[in-house]
């Protein structure tokens, strides 16, 4: 008697995600007619990972001591080698500054962003910032560095502080602890976000499949300049990605 031939299951072929250009996103963007906007930082609004570059920067002009530099060093290789979680090593990277003034830190913020993200911020998305807020759009930034980099960065794009959610820690009598407040990454930006009493924002931005829970709440979601895993979930949930130029393929 012949085998049965086996059954063969087809398989399910998902579209690359479509890739807007500058004039369909924000046309998409404006579309919504959103009330509030909620945009990640780092990849986002900027190019580059202000979190891991203010730890190197503060490491290079020796910010922190000797032994502080150790363990953070021996923390992150842990991280990159896969044995310490994003939300470990993104709480830890606020946390390795406790002992330091506020002061101290808001100003070693202030000169890292201004000489090392600034001339990376995407000017698409701060005249699309700007549009938004035109017309009355309520802006929130949610960013898993720290919020003396974050705070600085959003200046830039008019938002005020109390709209940035970032990594942060308790301050007593002006000195910096390790007590942790909070640390939106992942699922966490979603809480961070409830907590503020932001439960569908309109429209979200991110960059990184960190972002994508938050991305998911969203009446639409837009990824911006997506890392791979990123691009895969766009693909899989049809969201449709926008490259600003600094980053897009010439």
């Amino acid at each position: 008697m012949p085998d049965t031939p086996s059954v063969v299951e087809p398989v399910a072929v998902i579209a690359p995600a479509r890739v807007l250009t500058t004039a369909e996103f924000h046309a998409a963007v404006k579309a919504e007619a959103p009330r509030i906007a909620v945009f990640d930082c780092d990849g986002t609004l900027w190019s580059g990972d202000a979190g891991s570059g203010f730890m190197r920067w503060t490491v290079d002009r020796k910010v922190l001591s000797a032994e502080a530099i150790a363990r953070l060093d021996m923390r992150y290789r842990g991280y990159l080698a896969g044995q310490v979680s994003e939300l470990e090593i993104c709480g830890e990277m606020v946390q390795i500054y406790a002992g330091l003034t506020e002061r101290e830190m808001r100003a070693t913020a202030a000169e890292f962003f201004a000489t090392q993200i600034e001339p990376n911020i995407f000017p698409e998305l701060r005249s699309l910032i700007a549009d938004l807020q035109e017309t009355g759009v309520e802006i929130w930034a949610v960013s898993s560095t720290c919020d003396w980099v974050i705070e600085e960065g959003v200046r830039r794009f008019d938002i005020p502080a109390e709209r940035a959610l970032a990594a942060r820690v308790e301050i007593r009598d002006g000195v910096v602890t390790d007590t942790l407040l909070d640390v939106p990454t992942d699922e966490g930006k979603v809480v961070s976000l409830r907590r503020a009493g932001i439960t569908a924002p309109d429209v979200v931005f991110g960059n990184s499949v960190h972002d994508a829970a938050m991305l998911a709440i969203a009446r639409r979601a837009f990824p911006v300049n997506p890392t791979p895993a990123l691009l895969e979930r766009s693909s899989a949930e049809g969201w449709a990605v926008y490259l600003p130029d600094a980053v897009a393929p010439k």
